[in-house]
């Protein structure tokens, strides 16, 4: 497997929305380009508690989600839209039962509506990582829910029955990750999700790419979101102070390395939209990103709302509960808000000031907080230099990502251009005085990890082939 060691961007200039080095094309129709030229508006909506009693529910549920977005869609004169369906367990757990209705009556849909009407469509599928470290990551360890084989399940019936796009958002390395979390422990979250999470990555990459490639289906990407984005959320905002947004900032930086995994194994992208760390794998890979951020708010709360447009390639609303609003079904709701987010920047295109609106979006949010700053394309850029230099190691490239990442921060603070109270501070200072003891080699790295972290419950390096 060969690891990035260099930059696709001669510089972070070139970065843009809508663009990407290696676009990726699917679906019905011809306007489902991501990185291709312009951004693709995608709708993510769950079905209403209850819905999942029976695999017909389901799938009538799922049948209206749809129809309801297609409805909206083509109402509105878009020209475009992805569906993308985040399982639910039960999907996962019973794909043969539960998923196969869902996944092909949306494909039927968007087959439909592109037929008749001329609207671009896609189906996204980002099937459950239900794997429990306690249990064994791997198949043939995990004798009692089969959670391993049953992922791997769920890729196989989504790609047979329809879906343009696989995802997932791994779970590889939380147990160590949620550790560190609770103890603003930077060493523990490095440990976790830098190197076994990158491990895991790997291996389920793998097999992911092998379906896709056996059905023709294009394999996206990952994400660190149950990481990266829990860290995120506990820190909050500004009237929150259980975990340090300087803390999480470096998470952020941290689990860039182990996204890229998915590329390096032969995923294609886009990657995963909750992967706030999208700008930075972009400007390594130069492969397309899906994004989320002022239209996720019906989801959650962040602090950088504008700045993830800077240079998406699908924009999308994180997942809104299915139900009835004032003007309608709330996935039309939401298709109609990322369809004129989307609509703005591909006009901004046609119109030369691409890039204008690019540094507004950034701009807007650029020194809201730690992790905004990190993830501005220009900075993003840097770290995504540091990764690629020490691009052959897992951990020295999340090390170095870290580093670069608590250097900046604390360089915009001593300039100014970013405030920061007592506690940030010295959270910040501990991180890098931290960063800066840890070995420079990876075996040493990993061998005193396994005798530090051995008693974290649920923690396994069986798992991890260790």
């Amino acid at each position: 497997m060969a690891k990035y060691t260099e930059m696709a961007y001669d510089s972070p200039e070139e970065m843009v929305f809508g663009e990407a080095k290696e676009p990726v094309s699917y679906g019905y129709g011809d306007a489902i380009n991501p990185g291709g030229g312009g951004v693709v508006p995608v709708l993510k909506c769950a079905p209403r508690p209850g819905s999942e009693d029976r695999p017909k529910k389901l799938t009538n549920e799922y049948k209206k989600i749809a129809r309801t977005t297609l409805e909206r869609t083509t109402t509105l004169g878009f020209p475009a839209i992805e569906i993308e369906t985040e399982w639910i367990h039960q999907m996962g757990n019973s794909p043969e039962k539960f998923a196969v209705g869902p996944v092909s009556i949306q494909d039927e849909l968007c087959e439909e509506f592109n037929e008749e009407y001329g609207i671009s469509t896609a189906t996204c599928h980002t099937c459950p990582d239900l794997r429990e470290s306690e249990r064994g990551l791997r198949p043939g360890m995990d004798k009692e829910t089969f959670y391993p084989e049953k992922t791997l399940a769920s890729f196989r019936v989504a790609a047979e029955n329809g879906a343009d796009v696989l995802k997932i958002e791994s779970m590889g390395g939380m147990e160590i990750a949620d550790y560190g979390i609770q103890r603003q422990d930077i060493k523990a979250f490095l440990f976790g999700i830098g190197y076994l999470g990158s491990v895991d990555m790997e291996w389920l990459w793998s097999q992911i790419v092998d379906v896709a490639e056996k059905n023709d289906v294009v394999p996206g990407g990952d994400t660190n979101c149950p990481a990266a984005n829990t860290s995120m959320f506990i820190a909050g905002g500004y009237l929150d102070t259980d975990v340090a947004r300087t803390f999480s900032a470096i998470t952020r930086a941290i689990c860039a390395g182990r996204t890229l995994v998915a590329w390096e194994v032969g995923a294609t992208g886009p990657d995963k939209d909750c992967g706030y760390e999208g700008p930075i794998v972009k400007s390594i890979a130069g492969k397309p990103t899906a994004q989320e951020g002022k239209d996720c708010t019906v989801a959650h709360a962040d602090l950088m709302g504008n700045l993830t447009a800077q240079i998406c390639d699908l924009w999308t609303n994180e997942s809104a509960e299915f139900h009835e609003e004032f003007s309608g079904w709330s996935s039309g709701t939401w298709a109609e808000a990322v369809g004129y987010e989307t609509s703005l920047m591909n006009t901004a295109k046609q119109l030369g000031m691409d890039k204008d609106l690019r540094d507004m979006y950034m701009a807007s949010d650029r020194y809201r907080s730690p992790e905004s700053y990190i993830i501005a394309y220009d900075n993003a850029y840097k770290i995504g230099e540091a990764i690629v230099e020490n691009g052959e190691s897992y951990y020295l490239r999340a090390k170095a990502a870290a580093i670069t990442a608590a250097e900046m921060i604390e360089e915009a603070e001593a300039n100014n251009e970013m405030e920061l109270s007592k506690h940030e501070k010295d959270t910040l200072s501990q991180i890098l005085t931290d960063l800066r003891a840890l070995p420079e080699d990876e075996d040493k790295f990993v061998e005193d990890c396994l005798e530090e972290y051995a008693d974290v419950p649920k923690f396994d390096p069986k798992n991890y082939g260790l």
